[in-house]
């Protein structure tokens, strides 16, 4: 069986090509195509194919993550949107919620409100009203006003229709209704419901991820079907599978009706990198730290589970989103992030990148500011004649230019501008991972930083330092870990229901009903992708409240059988939950089921083991000795740093830094006063002392 994991990132297209029966690998790298991502992506598999002897036609799966969606709602360059809905609930998009994302600022942006997905225009409201608590019809709906809406939509010149009704959780009979409409007066056009996007309360937010659905729909439909034609003219004949931000892959039927699953994809794929490379090691409890050439993604694993987002803060570019996500943390730090001077005087690094094109000054792309990768080179960090493996030489005398420019602006000498440039991105990224860890309770000390991406080698160690963290973990291929994590994962579909039913009165055998009116139709959904039932696992969960709470915990419901006897475990663990994430339970006060869940997971093939490296010796890994700056105790100091061979160092065999590993895909830097080894599945442990 033959797998392609192929990411396409902001700078970078990573492509990945494993043998799933012998776990042997093969990597590539092109520049993204921004203008049509899936250009770069053919260049990059006809090329990964010819270096491995393989056709296009021997693959067998194609798994993808892609940008598509995320970066139509960051841009704001998705489609032009409509909406139906209610009488009276016209501006529910705008107006949003009484929390305020900043409580007491008066200059906070508002994106609902400052740059809408759906313009008012195009918001039309019709008659009709189910009501709570069973969704029973009170005013019928007005076919005839949805039959208007639609003609004034589609004269208008829009190409996509949400349609979201209140309490179409409960019943989703008008929704279903207006979308047959819809299509009849928009045959062309996009259309969804928001009971099918999310079929949970909180209108706001189900109204927004409709509309987020809306938005990128079109995009996203035109790029998986140009996708999918181009693999067919290039050879592939294997089935597409594209990465969900839920942590697994979907089909392009189910991608291109829920385009909203792919709103975090790449990233997603890099957190689950991320967590096999750890359990290989044997490590548990990891931070995955995927630094690319825009941005820095942040995710927890605790004991082999990836942490999930929250109700509370579940979002994309400041929109809610009531969608299964992994949690991933991203901050606009990366390789291409530009160094420079404020309004204010002061010296920032990111969130602006240089991108793709031009990218780094290094690149020799026409760039003209100051960037990370360029304070890498000046500092001696960054091979020049063997990044990318040999297939992109560096300008060093550029770099040196825009570095030069800035020192000037700050009137500092070269190199401490080029280490100032590297410390305030280091500084960012460990003030991220302790918002995701220190802020939440959680001791990244008792953790390992899983250093990932072309940039995290580079970074992962003195960023580790910087929090304590005692160990980093650099995959054997750290540039292309998004790709592999594609590879380790199934496809992964799930299910929502309402409740609102609370701990005094509980009706168990609705819950075990609803659960398995779901697991039933995830398996259809799953057969008719072609999985076999034997290969169909379930889990279960609900979100719990205290009655009078606004927001919920996740806690697992067991298989089986749900009696009065399991319900009191899971009231137990509930208590338990609230009790780790607020640091106190109320355990007199009745508890409240507001939503049941169920995720399915078809199994796939999948990377289960890598050709354990042949290693070798320090002399024959040695590349040469270089000039590279470390800050010290005393200040800026030069050493004299080995630069190795990755694939030429022994296994099990530790090494002292500084030194600099040189692979294909990216540097890694072994900062002095740490120690490194091979591990014998091919990662590098790096050992720091200072946090032992």
């Amino acid at each position: 069986m033959k797998a392609i994991g192929v990411d396409v990132g902001g700078t970078f297209t990573d492509l990945v090509y494993c043998d799933l029966g012998t776990g042997s690998l093969g990597i590539h790298k092109v520049s993204t195509t921004p203008d049509d991502p899936s250009r770069g992506v053919m260049q990059g598999i006809t090329a990964l194919c010819q270096m491995n002897g393989i056709a296009p036609s021997d693959i067998d799966y194609v798994f993808h993550g892609t940008t598509t969606a995320t970066n139509a709602v960051l841009e704001g360059k998705g489609a032009r949107s409509g909406m139906i809905t209610n009488e009276g609930f016209r501006d529910v998009l705008h107006i949003g919620r009484h929390q305020r994302v900043e409580h007491y600022s008066i200059m906070q942006e508002l994106p609902w409100q400052n740059r809408p997905l759906i313009q008012r225009q195009d918001r039309k409201t019709v008659a009709g009203r189910l009501v709570p608590p069973t969704g029973q019809e009170l005013v019928p709906l007005d076919e005839d006003g949805v039959r208007r809406a639609a003609t004034e939509l589609r004269d208008a010149g829009v190409e996509s229709v949400a349609i979201c009704f209140l309490f179409s959780y409960l019943n989703p009979a008008h929704e279903v209704r207006a979308k047959a409409i819809v299509q009849e007066v928009m045959p062309e056009a996009f259309v969804t419901t928001s009971s099918f996007i999310s079929p949970q309360f909180r209108e706001f937010e189900r109204f927004t991820t409709a509309a987020l659905a809306a938005f990128v729909g079109p995009k996203v439909d035109r790029y998986i079907a140009g996708l999918g034609q181009a693999l067919r003219r290039i050879g592939v004949r294997g089935d597409l599978r594209v990465m969900a931000s839920n942590g697994g892959v979907a089909t392009p039927r189910m991608v291109t009706d829920k385009p909203a699953l792919t709103l975090l994809s790449g990233l997603a794929a890099g957190v689950l990198g991320g967590g096999w490379i750890g359990a290989q090691c044997g490590r548990s409890r990891l931070i995955t730290f995927d630094i690319g050439g825009t941005s820095a993604d942040i995710g927890i694993v605790v004991d082999g589970v990836f942490a999930e987002t929250d109700a509370r803060s579940t979002s994309i570019a400041g929109f809610p989103l009531l969608m299964p996500m992994l949690d991933i943390h991203t901050i606009g730090a990366g390789g291409g992030s530009i160094a420079h001077v404020d309004r204010g005087g002061a010296f920032r690094v990111g969130p602006q990148s240089a991108g793709a094109v031009p990218g780094p000054a290094a690149y020799g792309r026409g760039g003209t500011e100051p960037t990370v990768t360029d304070a890498n080179v000046v500092l001696g960090r960054l091979d020049p004649g063997d990044f990318l493996g040999g297939d992109m030489a560096l300008d060093v005398a550029a770099s040196h230019a825009v570095i030069a420019r800035l020192s000037e602006t700050l009137g500092m000498g070269l190199l401490e501008t080029a280490e100032g440039v590297l410390t305030i991105l280091n500084a960012n990224m460990a003030n991220a991972i302790r918002s995701r860890t220190v802020q939440k309770g959680i001791d990244p000390r008792g953790f390992a930083l899983v250093a990932m991406g072309g940039a995290g080698p580079l970074h992962g160690a003195e960023v580790a330092a910087m929090l304590s963290i005692p160990e980093v973990i650099v995959p054997p291929y750290p540039g292309i870990n998004s790709a592999m994590g594609l590879l380790t994962t199934d496809l992964k579909y799930d299910a929502i229901r309402t409740q609102f039913q609370v701990s005094t009165a509980i009706d168990t055998d609705r819950i075990a009903r609803d659960c398995t009116e779901m697991e039933a139709e995830l398996a259809a959904r799953l057969e008719d992708d072609g999985v076999a039932p034997e290969a169909v696992q379930f889990r279960r969960s609900a979100d719990l409240r205290y009655v009078g709470q606004g927001y919920e915990l996740k806690v697992p419901l067991p298989m089986g059988a749900i009696d009065a006897a399991t319900i009191v475990q899971v009231w137990e663990d509930f208590h338990s939950a609230h009790a780790g994430e607020y640091g106190h339970a109320f355990r007199a006060s009745p508890i409240e089921v507001v939503n049941l869940r169920v995720t399915a997971t078809g199994a796939l093939p999948k990377l289960k083991h890598m050709t354990a490296p042949e290693g070798g010796s320090l002399s024959a890994a040695l590349v040469r000795q270089a000039d590279c700056v470390f800050r010290g105790t005393e200040g800026l100091k030069t050493f004299s740093t080995p630069v190795y061979r990755r694939t030429l160092l022994p296994v099990d065999t530790p090494f002292a830094g500084p030194a600099i590993l040189l692979q294909k895909d990216s540097t890694t830097i072994v900062p002095p006063g740490a120690t490194a080894c091979v591990h014998p599945t091919g990662s590098i442990i790096i050992t720091l002392e200072a946090a032992v």
